[in-house]
């Protein structure tokens, strides 16, 4: 790793400090560099609050040495006023003579503007260092501006013999006994509480409110709840159930046009046909969801799976067996990389290079 790897793969881990928390905004994470030692560092924290390049000059003691130092920084500086100034005006106003970028920024606002304008300013411009693993830290940001629809991870835990739920008769027994049937162990269920926390948004489909209840929220970690998508084609979810609890923002797509006066609960009037799905991602793109994971049944994963409307599974295998149920989706595809969880294997997918 040469020496200008070494310090954008420093600001690729200072970026994740923001992951779950930047939305809309994009992960950037920047290190000042003088004299072959760090002086500065900082991250993007929040949708209007200050940006990375902003925080990491904030904390060079001896601005002085910034007119001899170099930027590093994951992501294209901004060119552009938005909820803050733009970054390239800063760095030219300390007279950083040497900036080193990981990649471009997609957004139409920036998409090179902000090279152009440190470039016009005599400052040495780099680009391109360990672009990939800069791409992959925004694949949300970035499939969100490209194929304007929200990056979609399916999500499941399926039993040894291949099921995601018992049957309804065996259902009903265990919820007379108070005992719910958990495919995975507590390890593995924390660990989804932890992805929901990095999404912006979750989505299930009917059957899984109505059967399960469930909060879709991060409760058992700290972070976020994401926005909750909920299709509901005829209005069948009641207010007594946990979404609709408006706590957490929360859509629901539905045939019916339905007006509301809680400003978490929002209606989506759409029209389930055989494009249903193209619609609701792009609606979802529309109200700036950068992210979705997908935790719904049978039917509503192997919507998306037909459809191959997805970026990443995450398929959970338990060590027990339910004998009959509801089948796990079909996904014509092999695993990238297989982790251990204690006694669960999680099968990590990806549908792009």
């Amino acid at each position: 790793m040469n020496t200008h790897e070494f310090y954008i793969n420093r600001c690729i881990e200072l970026a994740k400090n923001g992951l779950g928390t930047t939305y809309p905004n994009p992960l950037v994470g920047s290190v000042i560099v003088y004299d072959n030692k760090i002086i500065g560092e900082g991250w993007h924290r929040k949708s209007g609050e200050a940006h990375a390049e902003v925080n990491a000059i904030q904390t060079v003691k001896d601005k002085s040495l910034l007119t001899k130092a170099t930027i590093y920084v994951s992501l294209e500086p901004c060119s552009h006023f938005g909820k803050t100034p733009p970054c390239c005006d800063l760095i030219i106003a300390n007279k950083i003579p040497n900036v080193v970028i990981g990649t471009i920024d997609p957004f139409a606002k920036v998409a090179g503007s902000g090279i152009k304008k440190l470039i016009e300013n005599n400052i040495t411009v780099t680009v391109g260092v360990l672009e990939d693993k800069c791409n992959e830290l925004n694949k949300r940001f970035f499939t969100f501006h490209a194929k304007k629809r929200p990056y979609i991870i399916l999500k499941w835990a399926e039993s040894l013999d291949g099921f995601i739920a018992p049957d309804k008769k065996q259902r009903e027994t265990e919820q007379e006994k108070l005992s719910p049937i958990w495919i995975t162990n507590t390890y593995s269920r924390q660990l989804v509480h932890k992805w929901r926390a990095e999404e912006q948004s979750i989505l299930v489909g009917t059957n899984t409110v109505l059967d399960d209840n469930p909060k879709l929220n991060t409760r058992d970690f700290k972070g976020i709840n994401p926005v909750r998508i909920i299709i509901d084609k005829s209005n069948k979810i009641t207010e007594s159930f946990a979404v609709k609890d408006g706590k957490t923002t929360s859509f629901f797509f539905t045939e019916d046009i339905i007006l509301t006066k809680n400003k978490n609960i929002i209606y989506e009037n759409i029209v389930f046909d055989a494009d249903f799905l193209l619609n609701l991602t792009n609606r979802l793109h529309k109200n700036e969801i950068q992210s979705i994971i997908i935790e719904g049944g049978l039917k509503t994963l192997q919507s998306f799976i037909d459809l191959n409307l997805w970026d990443e599974a995450r398929v959970f295998i338990g060590k027990n067996q339910l004998n009959s149920g509801i089948k796990a989706p079909l996904l014509n595809s092999i695993p990238k990389k297989t982790i251990s969880i204690m006694d669960d294997t999680l099968n990590l997918f990806r549908n792009y290079d």
